[in-house]
């Protein structure tokens, strides 16, 4: 009975022919395959894709969704040591204004020009473009290539990230500090969120819990004046322009990448510690297609517009998930250009959704508070 059974089933569903050898992997349509690459979207693994087989090496270059991740940066001092070539006096000349500005508050800005730049740069995997094994080679046995060089394998991409390996920004021990700004040709907003120390009551004990409680009372929504007096004022200006600095370099290096990829429609770079990120959305990236970036003439970055600046601070403000952010600010940045009617300069919808949780939280709270407005001239 079992075999009569066994039998009618494989009538009604027979098995397919399957001749010596053959490789169903090769049935499937390049449309499915191509699904698959752009849900892998890493440019290292796509390029060992680019080895399999001469069909893998054919499609990937048609990947829409990619995502680059800088591994490694080649400072100047690196390039000097191996006899590799000249360092860029551009790129040494933001440094050096870098330095002299902020000191050891912004470390490695200098080394983002060598991470995204046209030449040598720090996307440390083998590969010439998406090809294994070959390319230049340096004394430690890898070839280096910017995403600029890598990209140019990829012919019809529509989304783009690209990772840093860290932010720009140096920061003490425990300080919050992100942003976040779009960009067209020139800055179209910023949100920055800052506080000089993270602290979780519920690990840590009840000390600063209780602090918390103590001075709770004294908390009216206003700057408290010692906030003038003990740096805190001059900290944050700092951080506004560090972070408006490495946003409007970041924007600057992008735009061969820009020029080259006419099918681009989103665009992020930001950095494996989530301190910064920059977008662009279709309609900014043809802005900039239409009508070139204004550069600084003082370095190798965007010219930042005049600004309007709207400011929230808080002492002590704890989030849902039970962190308590220490002095915590939130700076909403503008250029003067677009700041029109007061109903608009009220909307702060664009700076509560800057950042994912719990800081979009942190930002909902802070901008329920009194706002203190500034002014930025062009830098």
């Amino acid at each position: 009975m079992s075999l009569i059974r066994s039998d009618l089933v494989s009538k009604i569903w027979p098995e397919p022919y399957s001749p010596p050898g053959a490789d169903w992997f090769d049935e499937l349509p390049d449309s499915l395959i191509l699904l698959i690459f752009n849900k892998i979207g890493d440019v290292k693994v796509l390029g060992r894709c680019c080895v399999v087989s001469k069909r893998f090496h054919s499609l990937v270059p048609q990947v829409d969704n990619v995502v680059v991740r800088v591994d490694c940066v080649i400072s100047d001092d690196d390039d000097q040591s191996s006899g590799t070539g000249s360092v860029d006096k551009s790129r040494g000349g933001f440094s050096n204004l870098m330095r002299m500005v902020f000191g050891g508050i912004v470390k490695p800005l200098q080394a983002l020009g060598q991470m995204l730049g046209p030449k040598r740069s720090g996307l440390g995997f083998g590969s010439s473009g998406l090809a294994v094994g070959s390319g230049e080679v340096d004394q430690g046995g890898v070839s280096h290539h910017s995403p600029t060089q890598v990209l140019r394998s990829f012919s019809e991409i529509r989304s783009l990230k690209i990772e840093l390996p860290s932010g720009e920004l140096g920061t003490d021990d425990g300080v919050l500090l992100k942003w976040r700004a779009d960009f067209g040709s020139t800055l179209d907003n910023c949100v920055i969120l800052g506080a000089s120390s993270v602290a979780y009551p519920k690990k840590c004990g009840l000390e600063v819990l209780a602090e918390g409680l103590a001075s709770s009372g004294e908390d009216n929504g206003s700057i408290p004046e010692s906030f003038y007096t003990n740096g805190g004022l001059k900290l944050r200006v700092v951080w506004t322009i560090s972070s408006l600095i490495a946003a409007s370099a970041r924007h600057y290096l992008l735009q061969p990448i820009i020029a080259e990829h006419k099918t681009l429609s989103s665009l992020v770079l930001t950095d494996a510690d989530g301190q910064g990120v920059l977008c662009m959305n279709k309609d900014q990236l043809e802005e900039l297609r239409v009508k070139p970036l204004s550069a600084s003439s003082a370095s190798k970055r965007t010219l930042v517009p005049a600004l309007t600046m709207r400011l929230w601070y808080a002492p002590q403000l704890e989030l849902p998930d039970g962190a308590v952010l220490k002095g915590a600010t939130l700076v909403a940045i503008r250029p003067s250009e677009q700041v029109g009617s007061k109903k608009e300069t009220a909307d702060v919808s664009w700076v509560a959704s800057a950042f994912e949780e719990p800081f979009g939280s942190a930002a909902r709270m802070l901008v329920k508070r009194r706002t203190y407005c500034l002014e930025m001239n062009s830098f």
